[in-house]
């Protein structure tokens, strides 16, 4: 089978500056997303779902959660050749700095990837939202004799000023590449895309991230230090030396870069039919199986959420937001097109009622609050009469306990909201 000739190496990002302050205790591929993942469990799912099962993920920024949740969830035979291990940046005599870019990030790691037998390299991002068959890219660079792939995906011409945009041949292989055109450079650069694609504008291939590399070309591209870019420097300059394949994907996929991105993304996963169906169980999202107790509810309406395993609600409603395992949130409190990503433990009575003494909110979610377009990270305590309402009329801001990004309220990892707090 093909896919045992395939190894995957997924790139997990640099600081994440722009995710932060979701970023500033964990990797980007460590983020959680829908309430019980994280975004690393995309990218490995897509994979194990292709029979890849030989992953290394590359990262350089406060690994040591992304490395738990691996150590804990992607567990194989021991008669099995499959594993998922995760490459930190290191120091080596050859080699002292840290991953300069993508391109960079694979040369550094190379020693480790090529004790492997393999014949195409995937390369995948650690931030991306997306269901897809590896295999049929895979499959479609073998027969048409490719030396590297490039998914693409049509896009409009609005959003193709972020993306690199591609121009094919009648034979799908790439002709010509240009990264971020402005809207005055986009006049022919149209390609031909899906019936669908077209009716809805969606005119211009762009490059998703997602490569197959040939294994030796791969290693013969990395012995040049220079560079240091997959997207910026070697895809372009190898479209006119090597055979380079656009395989055009139609499906759901969203780069997961901004708070506004990862707010959306969370968010539009309440959608009655969401674009990104975690229900299709043949190939659901694969994670971490926890030991937890199904969620509680008491009085609370509830519209167009989804509830994580392990919560106890006691809210007035919650309606168009995802609240994420272990949660809590008291009597009298309204929830709206908020992500709340849970907590890592329990408190028992003891400690609860031990804050309560000590002026210190709970874990969780008070009585009698109002939140708003926001995003709650991890282990947050908020307190009784909160009024959070995020919004554009809030500028940007970075306080001690949250944060402001285009009009979405952050609170921070294990902040403390004391009771009566308000911002709107």
């Amino acid at each position: 089978m093909v896919n045992k000739k395939v190894i995957a190496i997924i790139l997990g990002g640099g600081q994440g500056s722009r995710l932060s302050p979701l970023t500033e205790n964990r990797s980007k591929p460590a983020v959680s997303i829908a309430g019980k993942y994280r975004l690393v469990d995309i990218p490995i799912s897509n994979c194990i779902h292709s029979d890849i099962k030989r992953m290394f993920v590359l990262t350089q920024f406060n690994s040591a959660s992304l490395n738990r949740h691996i150590k804990n969830t992607y567990i194989f035979s021991s008669f099995s050749d499959a594993f998922v291990d995760v490459l930190a940046a290191e120091q080596t005599p050859d080699n002292k700095t840290w991953f300069q870019g993508t391109a960079d990030a694979v040369r550094q790691s190379m020693h480790h990837v090529i004790e492997h037998d393999f014949d195409y390299a995937l390369i995948l991002s650690g931030d991306q939202l997306y269901h897809m068959d590896f295999n049929e890219m895979v499959e479609a660079h073998i027969k048409k004799g490719a030396e590297i792939s490039i998914a693409t995906i049509p896009v409009k011409a609005k959003e193709a000023t972020e993306f690199g945009i591609l121009k094919s041949d009648d034979e799908n292989f790439i002709s010509s590449f240009v990264e971020k055109p402005s809207a005055t450079e986009l006049p022919g650069w149209e390609s031909e895309v899906g019936t669908e694609m077209k009716a809805q504008g969606r005119d211009y291939l762009a490059s998703m991230g997602i490569y197959i590399f040939n294994r030796q070309l791969l290693i013969d591209l990395l012995s040049n230090p220079e560079t240091i870019d997959f997207g910026k420097e070697i895809i372009p300059q190898s479209i006119h030396d090597h055979k380079v394949l656009s395989y055009q994907y139609e499906g759901y996929w969203t780069d997961i870069g901004n708070i506004g991105s990862f707010f959306e993304a969370n968010i539009s996963l309440t959608d009655d039919i969401p674009n990104f169906n975690l229900f299709n169980s043949p190939k659901g999202i694969l994670t971490r199986p926890r030991i937890l107790p199904p969620s509680k509810v008491s009085g609370t309406t509830i519209n167009k959420a989804m509830i994580a395993e392990g919560c106890i609600i006691q809210a007035k409603s919650i309606e168009h937001s995802v609240i994420g395992i272990r949660s809590r949130i008291g009597k009298e409190t309204v929830i709206k097109n908020t992500y709340m990503i849970g907590s890592n433990k329990y408190q028992d009575l003891d400690e609860i009622n031990s804050d309560i003494e000590n002026g210190v909110p709970p874990v969780g979610i008070g009585a009698r609050c109002s939140i708003n377009n926001t995003i709650i990270d991890k282990d947050a305590r908020i307190g009784n009469n909160v009024h959070i309402e995020g919004g554009s009329h809030l500028e940007n801001t970075a306080q001690d306990t949250y944060v402001i990004k285009e009009g979405i309220v952050v609170i921070r990892n294990g902040a403390i909201i004391p009771d009566g707090f308000i911002l709107k």
